[in-house]
């Protein structure tokens, strides 16, 4: 017996931001870094904001949040005590919200309406079940989850995103289609995920070139604000894999930005899950879904096609496809390759990846990327 179950509800477009001003006599607490605090789009989330609310900011976030960050937050919502909190930002703004919200109600606060406002199209956290912390002692990244991680709501303005600089709209953006490819073949997949992921999949392949090229393009923006929930919803249901649990450790290890890591490993992956001839059914499949091949074809062929779509893909956004591009040496990578595996056999997304994962199996793909 599968289960499917959406917690989040989504408001989706230009307007969706007047949902806020539903909220009356509140105390209003917002997690968001230090840029977005000085930023127009912080005004703009704001003025939906009645003045009989009181609102507060904590602005404290950093990159792949730490520990620390964590700690500080919950430290300062319970001098706050707030009703509402909201998660203004990219994937570490909505993490950090998430996981100290989850630990702050282990200490008695007690949060009403945990609102979620993404501004990437990226990590789909706005409507998941996950949180990644790190710990920079061990550079080890920890993925979270637990059902009360998911926001109570998701406000998916993209005008949010219109501001967003070409490298990181295409880092995210391919974040967004490696959710999509590991839903589809994940084994919690389902007919309900596999629908989301073909569609998330699909606006990817259609609308990142255009975002890429043109990010004042609001319609294409929309469409990739979608993709990133839809793939989020998948995700969240039918589970990762091989993919993010070895670019988890690219990014604890090497400070690779998450999207970008997933998109180096993405190719190889596929490869190596199409090794099963059910996985590799499943990407023929969408393969023929996203009109990159025939539905005569084989399914061989059908992969191959894929897998060259996204190779091209990578090279329209100018994002890279080997670690040497980003400057870093395979001298680098080897002497962090034994801690990146043990972690990344640890890791709980490799527990849904649709083929046995071995250490073999990561060092080859680690060195593979160099």
């Amino acid at each position: 017996m599968s289960l499917f179950t959406v917690k989040t509800r989504v408001y989706s477009g230009a307007d969706s931001l007047t949902w806020l001003r539903t909220l009356h006599g509140k105390k209003i607490w917002i997690v968001c870094d230090g840029f977005l605090a000085g930023s127009p789009n912080l005004k703009m989330v704001t003025d939906n904001i009645h003045e009989d609310n009181t609102v507060g900011l904590f602005s404290d976030i950093i990159p792949d949040p730490p520990v620390a960050t964590v700690a500080a937050g919950i430290e300062a919502m319970s001098a706050i005590q707030p009703d509402v909190v909201i998660g203004f930002g990219g994937g570490s703004a909505l993490d950090s919200a998430k996981a100290i919200i989850f630990f702050g109600r282990k200490l008695g606060i007690m949060v009403e309406n945990f609102v979620a406002i993404p501004t990437t199209s990226g990590t789909g956290s706005e409507v998941t079940s996950a949180s990644v912390i790190s710990d920079p002692a061990s550079r080890i990244k920890y993925p979270l989850f637990d059902d009360s991680l998911y926001p109570d709501i998701a406000l998916l303005e993209p005008r949010l995103v219109l501001s967003v600089p070409p490298a990181v709209t295409a880092n995210t953006g391919l974040d967004v289609l490696t959710h999509a490819l590991e839903a589809y073949v994940a084994k919690g997949a389902t007919d309900f995920t596999d629908a989301l992921a073909e569609k998330a999949a699909q606006l990817v392949i259609s609308f990142l070139p255009v975002v890429y090229r043109d990010g004042n393009e609001l319609e294409a923006r929309t469409r990739m604000h979608n993709a990133s929930t839809l793939a989020g919803i998948a995700f969240s249901q039918a589970g990762l894999g091989m993919n993010h649990a070895i670019a988890h450790q690219l990014g604890g290890q090497l400070h690779i930005p998450h999207g970008l890591a997933n998109a180096l490993l993405l190719c190889h992956v596929i490869r190596f899950n199409s090794r099963d001839l059910a996985v590799r059914a499943k990407y023929a499949r969408l393969s023929k879904l996203c009109g990159l091949a025939n539905f005569q074809s084989a399914d061989e062929y059908c992969v191959a096609s894929l897998i060259t779509h996204l190779h091209n893909l990578m090279k329209q956004v100018n994002v890279a496809d080997n670690l040497s591009a980003l400057n870093i040496t395979r001298e680098q990578v080897t002497t962090a390759e034994n801690a990146m595996i043990t972690a990344a056999l640890q890791d709980a997304c490799l527990s849904t990846n649709p083929v046995t994962v071995s250490d073999t199996d990561i060092r080859a793909i680690l060195r593979a990327i160099i």
